[in-house]
């Protein structure tokens, strides 16, 4: 048994196992802790003063007058202990007898003048922001807000403090013990230019799948299944990008309509595993079941990259739920408006974490950090990441932000993505993170997009994007990899909606379809949603053939969303985030038909056609020039009759694009300083409605071509083709050959 399936079978064995290890049981009464230490932040047990087992509590909270630590026990009792020891904005104290397993939380007092920012309110039980495991659900309740939310005078109901407990409706932290030292893992460590991601949703991947437990789908130990990890080393995928995995809960207004917050974009915790994803409980056990997780399918040659979500909280606007940071220190940790009584809201979502603020950022790069060094992950896709490079001005690409991640010892060797854009003003920032920051090229989606749709009336832009984006990415010294290649996401259309779909069809998330984009760049192929005539189910097919193969051979980094290799459908939503239901999970019965197979296997193909040829995965842009004189270009491109393209045949009319890397001009090097040589390769795409004679370009380019992949005829044997032969390019068809001397 080769090594991932051993760690996915360990994962089964003990996902559910449901003790929590040591006890949990609190010191009774009101005990005064010892003074114990201001570092480091959160709850860490440890061995204290005279060989005592017991906890450390730190929290940062600058402007509070008094801090209480709240401990609950098996039945939810509370006892409250105040800690009274503060250095550094820190309060702090040592509780013996505190075990791992035990649930707190913290009240914290301070003024109440919401003109000023302040909203201190010890009524409302707070989480621990470096909290390890959560435990609990949040319910949405007029108590949880720090303010009265039913105040008749609706335009000053954020002024009037709620003094309602609030601890029955929010989770709790819990003490976790963690002494991994990661002894037996092996990190990828895939470099850019080889690396394919692989968007998926632990429960949505797991949900449905037949080769896993029924105990174990929807979970991190699922995840880890022999099962699953086999789909992810078939498929060829180098690593899987997770969406948020972080703690989070759902908002009032789903919680309310009977939905949650599927996707997860509406973090608690930055430290914290989301419980639910948890087969063995949620009193600390999803914090190692996470790391066999990840050890997994690190031991299957796959790296684990989290989508984060750094910019907002589940805390919404002023009449939010007070979970955490609002009750700490409302006007440290947020960006607050002129007045000071809202938020500065450049998410969307009600508020924005103030990055400015030297505590934030210490909270972001901590939990980072700790997602690295005691987690085992690989990198991080950042949701909204303009907003994190907000200052006082807009966007700043030189923030504290960036220039603490930029010099970290331990994040600036891992993957960083960045989602380049956020819902306020100049915050479409695609093109201008700076090194070390690959970046989601949306661009590279519209253009892909409106290309096979026929939208586009030549092809200059679809130039670039084919080539690695050097219109975006060269400048500063970024490479071709800088570039997320991605033509679906999470967010919008599956690939199969994409061409079965002229517009959205949100109805099931309970907001009259007005949820979600308008501009999906779709085209139906002739009927809305699902048909049965053969001529549109043919057009459809080739449609998802056309557009994986532009994917997966463009220069950059692609990412294939989880399931589009399947044909999955969500019944035309675009915008599935609230959608816990058949909707979002993969339907692995796909498998089953041959035409849904056959998809899959020319995904896998694609992969490995990728994996095995450094030419289409080149890690410096091209020059368009030869490597020595009279030699050949490394990347040239054709018009349909087989001549080289001039100025005026990128702006005349065109819905055929012939490119041409030369696997012999390459300016790549091995690690002594060799040239690296590949076959060379033509790529030829025709989006329009008409079949296209297309002549083979002939010396210095090839003497002969093999022909690789036809889009049309997926199924049709190699074939040789002379250099100056005509083929027949099929409509909307793109063709692949290797180029012989």
């Amino acid at each position: 048994m080769v090594a991932w399936q051993e760690l996915g079978q360990e994962a089964l064995r003990r996902a559910p196992a449901r003790a929590h290890p040591n006890g949990t049981a609190p010191p009774p009464g009101t005990a005064a802790p010892w003074p114990g230490s201001w570092q480091p932040l959160g709850a860490r047990f440890r061995t204290g003063p005279q060989g005592s087992r017991g906890t450390n509590f730190a929290l940062w909270a600058a402007g509070a007058e008094a801090v209480e630590l709240c401990l609950f026990d098996e039945e939810g009792r509370e006892s409250r202990h105040p800690l009274t020891e503060q250095n550094f904005q820190t309060w702090h104290g040592y509780l013996p007898g505190v075990l791992p397993g035990t649930r707190y939380g913290y009240r914290v007092h301070g003024r109440w003048d919401p003109w000023t920012g302040a909203r201190w309110n010890p009524a409302k039980l707070l989480l621990d922001p470096y909290a390890r495991a959560i435990d609990g659900h949040y319910t949405s309740h007029d108590a949880v807000c720090t303010a009265v939310r039913n105040w008749p005078e609706r335009e000053v109901a954020d002024t009037v403090r709620d003094n309602r407990d609030s601890a029955p409706y929010v989770p709790k932290a819990v003490v976790v013990h963690d002494d991994d030292d990661w002894y037996d893992d092996q990190r990828p460590k895939t470099p850019w230019a080889e690396t394919v991601l692989y968007e998926l949703h632990v429960r949505g991947f797991t949900m449905r799948h037949p080769g896993i437990p029924a105990e174990l789908r929807g979970t991190y130990a699922g995840l880890a299944h022999p099962a699953a990890l086999e789909h992810l080393t078939g498929l060829g995928v180098t690593a899987v990008e997770l969406l948020p995995v972080h703690h989070h809960v759902s908002e009032d207004h789903l919680q309310q309509r009977g939905l949650t917050n599927y996707w997860g974009y509406n973090t608690l915790g930055y430290f914290a595993p989301h419980a639910g994803y948890s087969a063995g409980g949620s009193r600390g056990q999803q914090v190692g079941e996470f790391k066999r997780m990840v050890r997994a399918l690190h031991a299957a040659g796959i790296e684990v990259i989290l989508d984060v979500v750094y910019n907002h909280t589940a805390e919404s606007g002023v009449m939010g739920p007070a979970l955490s940071l609002r009750g700490i220190d409302n006007g440290a940790y947020y960006r607050l408006d002129r007045s000071r009584r809202g938020y500065a809201d450049y998410t969307g979502c009600g508020n924005t974490l103030d990055t400015r603020q030297p505590q934030v950022v210490r909270l972001i790069t901590d939990s980072l950090r700790y997602w690295v060094t005691e987690m085992g992950v690989d990198g991080f896709r950042f949701d909204l990441a303009a907003a994190l490079a907000r200052g006082s001005d807009g966007v700043e690409m030189h923030h504290p932000f960036l220039a603490a991640v930029s010099q970290d010892p331990v994040l600036s060797r891992v993957k960083l993505i960045a989602e380049p854009w956020d819902v306020g003003p100049g915050g479409y920032q695609v093109g201008g993170f700076p090194p070390l920051w690959a970046e989601w090229n949306d661009k590279y989606r519209d253009t892909v997009r409106d290309f096979w749709r026929g939208a586009r009336p030549d092809v200059r832009e679809l130039g670039y994007r084919l080539s690695g984006s050097s219109d975006l990415y060269q400048r500063g010294g970024r490479r071709p990899y800088a570039s997320v290649n991605f033509i679906t996401a999470h967010d919008g259309f599956t690939l199969r909606d994409l061409v079965s779909y002229q517009r959205k069809h949100n109805e099931a998330n309970g907001e009259d379809n007005r949820d979600g984009t308008d501009d999906n760049r779709s085209w139906n192929c002739g009927a809305e949603g699902e048909s049965a005539e053969p001529g549109i189910m043919e057009l459809r097919h080739r449609q998802l053939r056309n557009m994986l193969t532009t994917l997966l051979l463009s220069t950059g980094v692609p990412m294939l969303t989880a399931g589009d290799e399947l044909g999955r459908t969500q019944g035309g939503n675009n915008n599935a985030y609230c959608q816990d239901t058949d909707a979002s999970w993969l339907d692995w019965s796909l498998l089953d038909d041959p035409e849904w197979r056959a998809l899959h296997d020319l995904t896998a193909r694609l992969i490995r056609l990728r994996r095995e040829h450094p030419v289409l995965r080149q890690r410096a842009f091209f020059s368009g020039r030869a490597a020595v004189p009279g030699g050949q270009q490394d990347l040239a491109w054709f018009t349909a009759r087989g001549r080289e393209m001039t100025e005026a045949d990128w702006f005349a009319p065109t819905a055929v694009l012939g490119m041409l890397l030369s696997g012999t001009a390459m300016s790549e090097r091995d690690q002594y300083g060799r040239a690296l040589t590949d076959d060379s390769f033509l790529l030829v795409l025709n989006a329009g409605a008409q079949a296209v004679p297309f002549t083979l370009p002939g010396e210095p380019w090839a003497a002969a071509y093999e022909s690789v992949l036809d889009t049309a005829r997926p199924d049709l044997p190699s074939r040789h083709h002379q250099a100056l032969a005509v083929v027949q390019l099929a409509a909307r068809s793109c063709r692949l050959f290797r180029c012989s001397a």
